[in-house]
């Protein structure tokens, strides 16, 4: 089946990176786990790394040892999948992101022609970033085994959450009916429905332990889920949360030997 993109709508995910300590040794993982091409990076941007599938750009990678001021004994960052959403107007939409609670964490710069970039914290304490596309429109492969498969927010304050993403970022916030039927106490919301769903937003206060920050996080299509658990096993990875049925098919929380964390789902056959 073709290559397909991330829903094209602002607020929608357009890319994501990892940032780690052990590029290298992320590299062989994520090549033996999902046979990705991890391919050199540029000086020019800072060793950046593009991360492809099948020959087409799904994310990238960063060391964490590396800052404005050369080479550091310390990450400089924490080690995790970042993901970036679409704006259209970057200027504007840290504008209204500051007004409405959120916190800059690397402001707006040019990265070549390819597009402009952003860091930010939303009220509710996540980081996430934002990308305006110049030449570069980001994520090329996704919604497949092996490539990025769903993008969601596991929030600790749901309403401070929402409407954020609502009035900064034109979410259109929708009901999910299979997961108000899988966990009715859950407040649960994508950014779009049917075929423009783009995210997910999660009240994640209602099961995460006290203190958690909220986080963005990504999910992987797979195959085979049980065969990929035993895979990343053998390669260094964790399992956190074993294989569990759900409405969307059977979902494992996972980290890689560096500790960033990701989800697995299993993928159904027509989406192989």
């Amino acid at each position: 089946m073709d290559a397909q993109k991330p829903v094209n709508v602002e607020g929608g995910p357009v890319w994501i990176d990892l940032g780690t300590h052990d590029i290298e040794g992320a590299a062989e993982f994520y090549s033996g786990l999902f046979g990705w091409e991890f391919r050199e990076g540029s000086p020019e941007f800072g060793g950046y790394r593009m991360i492809h599938k099948d020959g087409l750009p799904i994310g990238g990678a960063m060391t964490t040892l590396m800052g404005p001021d050369g080479p550091s004994e310390e990450p400089l960052g924490p080690t995790a999948w970042s993901v970036y959403l679409r704006t259209a107007d970057m200027d504007s939409t840290l504008e209204k992101a500051t007004d409405n609670g959120a916190q800059v964490i690397v402001p707006a710069m040019d990265i070549a022609d390819l597009g402009r970039m952003a860091l930010v914290t939303d009220p509710a304490g996540a980081a996430v970033g934002l990308w305006e596309s110049g030449s570069f429109d980001g994520i090329e492969n996704c919604a497949r085994v092996a490539t990025p498969c769903w993008f969601e927010l596991m929030t600790m304050d749901f309403d401070a959450a929402s409407s954020f993403y609502r009035d900064v970022l034109a979410w259109d916030l929708q009901q999910n009916p299979a997961q108000s039927e899988a966990a009715p106490n859950v407040r649960y919301v994508t950014h779009g429905t049917g075929e423009r769903t783009a995210a997910g937003m999660c009240e994640a206060n209602s099961f995460m332990p006290e203190g958690t920050p909220s986080f963005w996080r990504v999910y992987f299509g797979t195959a085979d889920l049980d065969s990929a658990l035993s895979t990343l096993e053998e390669l260094g990875g964790t399992v956190l949360h074993p294989g569990a049925d759900t409405p969307f098919g059977r979902l494992a929380t996972v980290a890689d030997p560096q500790g960033a964390g990701f989800q697995i789902l299993g993928i159904a056959e027509q989406y192989r």
